[in-house]
């Protein structure tokens, strides 16, 4: 069964985040690490640690939950990823991610 992800991407702790949504978090999150899209809004900020995530089966819940994400306030979403990571720790971290770096040029 497919899975779709909402997830948090942060530049370090309490620093810059971003929120997205897509159907293969361990490819997102690869490309963010490896800033293949080095104009992106995450390769600017470095954005590089996965601190949040949530799965759905559907991807337009998972896309309504990425807008409602979107909509809150910046404590907000502090609080709902330090209950879940208090340590802003990379989520990602353990996961094995074929990290050979490539561009796509746009």
């Amino acid at each position: 069964m497919k899975h779709w992800y909402v997830y948090i991407m942060a530049s370090k702790p309490n620093g810059v985040i971003y929120i997205g949504v897509t159907d293969s978090i361990e490819e997102r999150v690869r490309e963010h690490k490896n800033k293949i899209y080095p104009k992106s809004f995450t390769a600017k900020y470095n954005c590089e640690s996965l601190v949040y995530f949530e799965a759905f089966e559907n991807g337009e819940k998972a896309s309504v939950r990425e807008r409602q994400f979107k909509k809150w306030k910046r404590d907000w979403k502090i609080k709902l990823i330090e209950e879940m990571n208090p340590s802003w720790s990379d989520i990602s971290a353990n996961w094995n991610l074929d990290n050979r770096e490539f561009r796509i040029n746009k």
